[in-house]
């Protein structure tokens, strides 16, 4: 990796960084869907051009994503129908981004952002009814 890579690799996580400390609880969340959506598209272009290695990588990265969303379910308690569904579908997902890994399925890919970006769009609601 040249110089010029490393400083953007640096400013990229620096501004990352940032971002976090400044984002307010409800945009965190935005940002975990944004980051998932990202690793997926991310990992059908390395499927599609045959780049096994990175596939997986960023496939394992949404995982982790969607791990995390799921995780912050159970660490806050939520309790009731909507939460109970909220992780049946994050574990869905998981099992579908390791299906998809496996069986090189870009249709699985693309199923898990649908629903990830059903997810967002919804969150994303919540925010300017806030506002």
């Amino acid at each position: 990796m040249n110089a010029y890579a490393r400083a953007a690799q640096n400013y990229s996580s620096v501004k990352v960084q940032s971002s976090v400390l400044d984002a307010s609880p409800h945009r965190l969340i935005q940002m975990l869907f944004e980051g998932a959506l990202e690793r997926i598209a991310q990992a059908k272009g390395a499927m599609q051009q045959g780049q096994i290695a990175r596939k997986g990588e960023r496939i394992q990265k949404a995982i982790n994503i969607v791990d995390g969303l799921q995780g912050s379910l159970k660490e806050k308690k939520e309790e009731g129908e909507l939460a109970d569904e909220l992780n049946e579908l994050y574990d869905y997902i998981i099992r579908a981004l390791t299906e998809a890994n496996y069986k090189n399925s870009v249709e699985r890919l693309d199923e898990c952002a649908r629903l990830l970006g059903e997810l967002k769009s919804g969150w994303d609601a919540i925010a300017e009814e806030v506002r």
